[in-house]
């Protein structure tokens, strides 16, 4: 049976925390991307929320808060780490800490992990569904694993649809692609993986940061190698398409879709997904323009690299 798709107001978010309380399934919307959230406590729901997108049970998953308070009390947060919160939540950047000794989020939703990683989203709608909830949420990408993230409650219904309880649709995802993850244990934060809160902005707020992460032993999500993944074969760093070739444009240039035809590196963001899926869906084969590294374009750069990856 195909999920309902509902609009977030206060009969939809208190059906869909019902459901969650029930051990079910819900996509909701995210200013980053659609989050497929079960109850965080629940080893139950999260097995489930696995199975739903064949995801691998060794790649632990954010829990989704209320507020900073509700996340300070799952995990040692640093005098600077909560500063870092402080700065950024609610919105796209994600911490790994050390779970306190009554975290609520289970074992299976941490893959068995001391750690956990938390987010306080800014989503109007994941805020509300939330408070009503009244817990931890894990919401990992509503979509089969490793493959395009969805931006739009169309993208879940299309993947998962059939295999959750209730969609909620909150329009487009702003930012369109995942939070920046940090580990926030240590004196200096750890990029883990690029988002939408850039290097330069933790900077001011907690300098040292540095890059590090294993994609073989994720300490978070988002750290395979080969993930957000189309079914077409990705060629990246394109002057012009090959014969056959779907191309995937940047700045003023032909193409089949173009992330941003004035180069604005917010808009391509916001657009990769969902024009990764279209192209997808009628080609065997994308170019992909170059996109510039600096600022944002690392993140972007991130993705299409996980993306484009042979294994």
């Amino acid at each position: 049976m195909q999920a309902p798709v509902l609009t977030p107001d206060a009969a939809s978010i208190a059906r869909a925390a019902a459901i969650l309380k029930d051990g079910g399934l819900v996509a909701m919307p995210t200013e980053t991307v659609y989050g497929l959230a079960a109850d965080a406590a629940n080893a139950d729901a999260v097995a489930r929320l696995y199975a739903a997108k064949g995801r691998p049970a060794f790649n632990p998953l954010i829990a989704h808060c209320a507020s900073p308070d509700a996340a300070f009390s799952q995990g040692k947060f640093s005098d600077l780490a909560r500063k870092l919160a402080g700065a950024f939540w609610p919105g796209p950047l994600t911490f790994v800490v050390d779970a306190v000794d009554a975290t609520t989020v289970c074992a299976l939703a941490r893959a068995g992990l001391d750690t956990l990683a938390l987010r306080v989203p800014a989503h109007p709608a994941a805020r509300a569904l939330l408070e009503a909830f009244g817990g931890p949420l894990v919401a990992p990408s509503a979509n089969p694993s490793g493959r395009i993230s969805p931006t739009r409650a169309e993208h879940v219904a299309s993947d998962l649809g059939d295999r959750i309880d209730l969609i909620l649709d909150g329009g487009p995802c702003t930012e369109g692609i995942e939070s920046t993850v940090i580990d926030a244990r240590g004196p200096s934060p750890v990029l883990l993986r690029q988002g939408s809160v850039l290097p330069e902005d933790i900077e001011k707020v907690w300098p040292g940061l540095y890059s590090g992460g294993d994609g073989d032993k994720p300490t978070s999500p988002g750290q395979l190698l080969r993930h957000y993944a189309p079914k077409a074969k990705l060629r990246l760093n394109a002057g012009r398409p090959e014969p056959g070739e779907a191309f995937l444009g940047f700045g003023p240039v032909e193409a089949t879709l173009n992330l941003s035809p004035s180069g604005d590196l917010v808009e391509a963001a916001a657009n990769l997904f969902a024009m990764m899926r279209t192209l997808d869906r009628s080609h065997t084969r994308i170019a992909v323009a170059p996109i510039p590294p600096e600022g944002l374009g690392a993140a972007i750069n991130d993705r299409l690299a996980r993306a484009a990856r042979q294994d």
